[in-house]
């Protein structure tokens, strides 16, 4: 098993950026311009200000006898999402221009957020392969949460985003924490891995795949996005609302070690809740409870600077 591989040896790539994203606009060309300049060999260039079209255009990029073996993708981790199931076990490579407004995938693998540095890695860094998680047959690449999370999300609007940036994100968890009503759990673990649990008063479920969510929240201490594993949490709300005490350590993963926490990691988990609760993943609410979460090992295949020690490449996109 090697580190990385080369990524001077692609024939053809495509650049699609979501301008809607927080910088996409301001960059597009300056992105086209440095990817032109380091020989990138770039075949359709798509500015899309719809996000919609974003799955569209990269499955017709990577349709048949295109020839594209890389795709340049800018946006932030909602476009990644969004996209990332016409990715997923496909021979072709991510190259990503982290251009939203929390990149937490981007920030996972250490690609910069600056556009030289990231066309820099696009251009001269290395292959590796990363895991997705999967709530259903819907991959994701950071995290899928019930919850907290998702008052959150819809606490989040794209004026707030583009106004305050990551600051947006705790600004919307105050809003989100107090309207929040606490709900009951059950995690069974289909692999044998673990003992099914039961859950009392929660304020959060979250299945992590990558290390960070949410503007740079560390998933858990040891998360990594090649580890074969998910790592699952459930935080229980307590008697008293505490802000302060259920936030205090998020930003390092510390959190985990609370006695209000308790932590998984496994290869697949079944979450049922009562109420029924929608499920937000990778910052979109797109699926509900009762939901089979599981991991697709090597799933991806991503450009990221040389430096970088977040994966490693083995080769293969299989699961």
């Amino acid at each position: 098993m090697s580190d990385g591989s080369s990524s001077t040896n692609f024939r053809r790539a495509a650049l699609i950026v979501n301008t809607r994203s927080r910088t996409g606009e301001k960059v597009f060309f300056r992105a086209l311009d440095r990817l032109q300049e380091m020989d990138v060999p770039l075949g359709a260039t798509y500015a899309l200000r719809d996000p919609a079209r974003l799955p569209e255009t990269v499955a017709e990029v990577l349709g048949d006898g295109k020839g594209y073996d890389l795709v340049v993708l800018g946006g932030g981790d909602g476009t990644v999402s969004s996209v990332v199931d016409s990715l997923a076990h496909h021979e072709a490579t991510l190259g990503l221009l982290p251009l939203g407004t929390a990149n937490d995938f981007a920030r996972t693998l250490d690609i910069p957020s600056d556009v030289d540095g990231a066309c820099d890695a696009i251009a001269r860094g290395k292959v590796v392969d990363v895991d997705l998680g999967l709530a259903g047959d819907n991959y994701y690449v950071n995290v899928a949460s019930a919850g907290i999370g998702v008052g959150v999300t819809q606490a989040l609007s794209p004026m707030l985003k583009r106004r305050v940036g990551a600051v947006a994100y705790p600004m919307a968890a105050i809003r989100a924490f107090f309207k929040h009503e606490p709900f009951s759990a059950k995690l069974t673990f289909p692999d044998g891995d673990r003992e099914p649990v039961e859950f009392e008063r929660l304020l959060q479920v979250a299945v992590g795949n990558g290390r960070f969510y949410g503007g740079g929240m560390v998933v858990a201490p040891d998360s990594g996005i090649d580890d074969k594993t998910l790592d699952v949490y459930a935080i229980k709300i307590g008697r008293h609302r505490d802000l302060f005490g259920a936030a205090r350590y998020f930003k390092s993963g510390d959190f985990i070690r609370n006695e209000s926490v308790s932590q998984f990691q496994t290869s697949r988990v079944i979450l049922e809740t009562d109420p029924v609760m929608p499920v937000n993943i990778d910052g979109e609410v797109v699926a509900q409870t009762p939901q089979d979460f599981s991991l697709a090992h090597n799933a991806l295949r991503v450009l990221v600077p040389e430096s970088s020690t977040a994966a490693r490449y083995e080769g293969s996109s299989g699961a």
